[in-house]
């Protein structure tokens, strides 16, 4: 029986088309082959090295593109996105196939992570800007050099307090962070609020959507400085 990087990408279109549609989740469909070779080339690359654990259709259509997808409708067009520690390309990549509109870049502090992506972008086509260094040096290199970044994507990375000890100091040098999270976001917001990590940012829940063969909910949140 073959591993699903061993199908044909072909195959896997199909496939991901026909799990997207049972989901109905609204994908445009000339972008489902460019899904599938992502796809393939991820997990073509995570025979070798831990990039996800999302390594079939069902999960990879149910987890990844569905947080991708609940992204799409809060991020205007033409922005400048920075996916903050983006491993083996989520979201940011699914981000940058589904909305061609958006400047999207990628950072991890990890150098095989690092390599291992920019063979996957190199493989499907797709040229976007990896950066080998943490974010927050990312996010002020530039706007040094007067293109600040929009909003910062992030989806399982750290806690929400340990991000706000890393992004609330230099809130003035993005728009935003989009948070995916899960169903414990309330008592992380609760956590960061108790160390005083609220006090110049907010942080709002402006989504939700089912996570498939579960009772629980991922959520998106909006951190934004205060007014």
């Amino acid at each position: 029986m073959q591993t699903p990087h061993q199908h044909s990408k072909d195959f896997l279109a199909h496939a991901l088309r026909t799990e997207i549609i049972q989901l109905g989740l609204e994908i445009p469909d000339h972008v489902i082959p460019n899904l599938a070779a992502y796809a393939k080339s991820l997990w073509d690359w995570n025979t070798r090295l831990n990039l996800t654990r999302h390594t079939d259709v069902q999960q990879f259509v149910e987890r990844d593109i569905t947080d991708t997808a609940a992204l799409c409708p809060h991020i205007n067009t033409d922005e400048h996105i920075l996916d903050v520690g983006t491993g083996g390309g989520v979201p940011g990549v699914l981000l940058a196939i589904l909305r061609d509109d958006l400047t999207v870049e990628l950072s991890d502090t990890s150098t095989k992570r690092v390599a291992a992506l920019q063979s996957i972008l190199d493989e499907i086509g797709l040229p976007l800007k990896i950066h080998h260094q943490p974010a927050q040096q990312v996010v002020l290199t530039a706007v040094e050099c007067n293109l600040p970044f929009h909003t910062l994507v992030i989806r399982a990375v750290a806690p929400l307090r340990k991000l706000l000890t890393w992004f609330e100091p230099i809130s003035d040098s993005y728009d935003r962070l989009l948070v995916i999270k899960g169903p414990r976001w309330e008592s992380e917001k609760q956590e960061a609020r108790h160390h005083g990590l609220l006090k110049t940012v907010t942080a709002r829940r402006i989504a939700s959507w089912p996570v498939p063969h579960s009772d629980t909910k991922s959520v998106l949140l909006e951190v934004k400085k205060r007014m």
